[in-house]
């Protein structure tokens, strides 16, 4: 029977980074550990993103007499067309409804995208 010692030399001796029995991971294994990191900051990015772009959505149902899918349809219309990332389409328009006025290219856009939403 290992004395304690003994034990947690052998435990730190496997676990530790420089220790040989240790596999350093492949390049492939790093692409896909930095793959994933990604991932995960833009599904960070898209959770925080979300009560803005539903709040852009309420108002143009409450403006535009639209459903929620019509409404988002427009925002993501308005958003490839104006070439302005959906998040900051949604901040924009929710700072123009707390008196910042909305920048004339996203009102453009905007309207264009809520006409095709009512003629499409």
């Amino acid at each position: 029977m290992q004395d304690h010692h003994s034990f947690a030399h052998d435990v730190q001796a496997h676990i530790s980074p420089g220790s040989p029995e240790r596999p350093r991971p492949s390049p492939l294994d790093e692409q896909n550990v930095e793959s994933l990191r990604s991932e995960v900051e833009g599904l960070r990015t898209a959770l925080a993103s979300r009560p803005v772009i539903d709040t852009a959505r309420g108002i143009l149902m409450a403006l535009g007499c639209c459903t929620g899918e019509q409404a988002w349809q427009a925002l993501v219309h308005a958003s490839q067309n104006g070439n302005v990332k959906l998040r900051d389409l949604a901040h924009q328009l929710v700072a123009s409804y707390h008196g910042v006025p909305l920048p004339p290219a996203t009102r453009h856009v905007l309207h264009a995208a809520i006409r095709a939403g009512r003629t499409g």
